[in-house]
């Protein structure tokens, strides 16, 4: 099993950014941001350092509480979401790096309210 390490920054705040989630899971090619920052780095590496992909300055394209970040070739690529049904069993990284599966998602019509549930569970 490969793992990648996903570590996303915020481009607000010092002179660098500051970090916003650096998450540890089994490699894939996309995974489902809560709360991301307004503008985003992203950098994927495997378990030892060795870069996978990378995004600088990755801005939100619409107002939703979801984005989707995903690898393609060496580069990463955000959208601002409102998951689906297809998007149930994705990976979901929270602020601080925790990361769940998605196992719920409501929103109302207007998307003035959402409910959701992440299941989370880990193994030795």
């Amino acid at each position: 099993m490969s793992i990648h390490v996903w570590d996303i920054r915020s481009t607000d705040g010092g002179s660098t950014g500051l970090p916003f989630a650096r998450g540890r899971l089994e490699a894939r090619e996309s995974i489902i941001g809560h709360a991301l920052p307004s503008a985003i780095d992203v950098f994927v590496t495997e378990e030892d350092g060795t870069p996978v992909a990378s995004g600088r300055g990755l801005r939100g394209d619409a107002d939703t509480p979801m984005g989707r970040l995903m690898i393609e070739g060496r580069s990463v690529r955000r959208a601002q979401i409102w998951p689906g049904a297809g998007d149930l069993s994705s990976i979901v990284i929270l602020p601080g790096g925790e990361t769940g599966v998605l196992t719920a998602w409501w929103n109302a019509p207007d998307h003035s309210e959402w409910r959701w549930s992440v299941e989370f569970s880990n193994h030795r």
